[in-house]
């Protein structure tokens, strides 16, 4: 790409492999005691097995016939497994594989038809809105909370791109950046590490959550990494986009019907690092549901869902460039922040033949009336219904403004008001653009979804491939595409 977002290290999603006995260690460092609180708390044992009424959920078709697999550069069989919905020990077991480590580039794998399993468990773990950062952890105060249960986590500090985070400012960035719940975040560091409550704890644990991956030294890597595939598990049960969990260990296990998405989300999220075992217990109430109680109650008493109401619709939003400018729409739907949340963002570059990360004067502007609530690290965040509020109502993120001459937080702006210049400041970009992405109530919402971006009367549609897709508007039609051409210049 020449103008608009790419991947970064904290969007990836394979765990490094579990060791000889299946294991990857990611097991609870406490063993939970539930808290008996009134009367928000339920007393261990309580049936808690359908707590919100969850229509059965579609899922994608299984294949009925074997099929033939050539390897290439990359493979794994676990990924293999992943693309194919199919449990890696049968891919094994099809082609008498002596080394599952070894795969050799141009080899044909049979990869037998799944077979009917059992789904794994409906047991429901949090409400959605426990897995968002949504209304309902708006007024939670995060610093005192920590403070409050004198654990590690209040004294512990780490560097991050030349600052010095406390571990509540680490928590607060991710919850904030990928709109994930901090009290959810809280209850996994907790069930692994103990570091919410226990004072004692290992310092010189690097890799905190169990994703053993160079890259991802430290709580605010290994954080982010969490946070991205608890957005992929969310949003991708969401749209239909999953018909089975891969395991650690290779294991399948095809989900529940009935599951919400914030308990699909922890289910998905567990199964990259987890073997059968300890997959089991984690999404059992003795494993991530029992932390959560013992520390905030029952999660079911925080429940705000729906967070999308039925019916809604978007806003009037004009196109984020000044008028008789000729911009390019460079990035289809894709992920609003790290490639796990919803495809909500779509990205368009300003005029000038420089390629790469240029300074470029070309002005965003605002796509609707609102408050500044954050401008920062290239980041600017708009609400639009005037509460000051980010996690209520609708929120736009303009991602990639240069610290020249951006707003500041707190500003009241205009529909077409300049909100700053685009360039490649903040995440990770190849090209001097603007990110645009939508929340409501803190979900990201698909710009391919039946809620589709209308900027200007122009109508953003998916193909399925992330970064592709087209804006309509009558009967002419825009496709994204990396760079400049006839076929993808707008202007209002």
């Amino acid at each position: 790409m020449i103008s608009g977002c790419v991947r970064s290290l904290s969007q990836a999603s394979s765990p490094s492999s579990p060791d000889a006995s299946g294991s990857t260690g990611f097991v609870p460092a406490v063993t939970p005691t539930l808290k008996q609180t009134t009367p928000q708390a339920r007393p261990p044992g309580a049936p808690v097995a359908s707590p919100t009424p969850d229509p059965p959920h579609v899922l994608p078709t299984r294949r009925s016939e074997d099929e033939q697999y050539t390897v290439r550069s990359g493979d794994t069989l676990g990924k293999i497994a992943q693309r194919y919905g199919v449990d890696m020990n049968a891919i094994i077991a099809a082609n008498d594989i002596a080394n599952p480590d070894l795969l050799e580039v141009g080899v044909v794998l049979t990869i037998p038809a799944g077979h009917p399993l059992p789904p794994g468990p409906d047991f429901k773990i949090i409400p959605d809105s426990e897995l968002v950062n949504s209304p309902g952890v708006a007024s939670f105060d995060l610093q005192k909370f920590i403070v409050s249960q004198k654990g590690y986590l209040a004294v512990y500090q780490e560097e991050y791109e030349g600052r010095m985070l406390s571990g509540g400012e680490i928590i607060a960035q991710v919850a904030r950046d990928y709109s994930v719940s901090p009290r959810l975040l809280l209850t996994v560091l907790e069930y692994k590490t103990g570091w919410v409550t226990r004072s004692t704890a290992d310092a010189k644990n690097e890799y905190p959550l169990g994703f053993m991956h160079t890259a991802y030294k430290g709580l605010y890597r290994q954080l982010a990494w969490t946070a991205n595939n608890l957005n992929r598990g969310y949003y991708l049960w969401k749209a239909g986009g999953i018909a089975s969990w891969i395991l650690a260990d290779g294991s399948l296990v095809p989900p529940a019907p009935t599951l919400n998405a914030g308990t699909a989300a922890i289910q998905y999220y567990s199964s990259l690092l987890l073997n059968k075992a300890d997959w089991d217990r984690a999404v059992s109430p003795d494993g991530i549901f029992a932390a959560y109680q013992a520390l905030f109650g029952y999660p079911f008493d925080h429940t705000l869902d729906p967070l999308i109401p039925a019916g809604l619709t978007q806003p009037a939003l004009q196109l984020p460039f000044e008028p008789r400018v000729s911009w390019s729409y460079t990035g289809g739907p894709h992920g609003g922040w790290g490639s796990g949340s919803g495809w909500a963002a779509i990205d368009f570059a300003p005029p000038g033949d420089a390629l790469g990360c240029v300074q470029n004067d070309a002005w965003v502007v605002a796509v609707a009336d609102g408050t500044i609530l954050r401008a920062a690290d290239g980041a600017v965040v708009q609400d639009l219904d005037g509460d000051g509020i980010e996690q209520t109502g609708w929120s736009i993120l303009y991602m990639h403004i240069e610290t020249r001459d951006r707003v500041k937080t707190g500003a009241r702006v205009k529909a077409g008001d300049r909100i700053g210049h685009p360039s490649c400041e903040g995440g990770v970009s190849n090209g001097t653009h603007v990110h645009l992405a939508r929340r409501y109530n803190g979900e990201w919402i698909p710009a391919d979804s039946d809620l589709p971006f209308d900027l200007d009367g122009w109508i953003s549609k998916g193909t399925g491939v992330e970064y592709d897709g087209w804006l309509t508007k009558g009967n002419q039609t825009l496709e994204a595409w990396d760079g400049r051409n006839d076929g993808n210049q707008i202007s209002r």
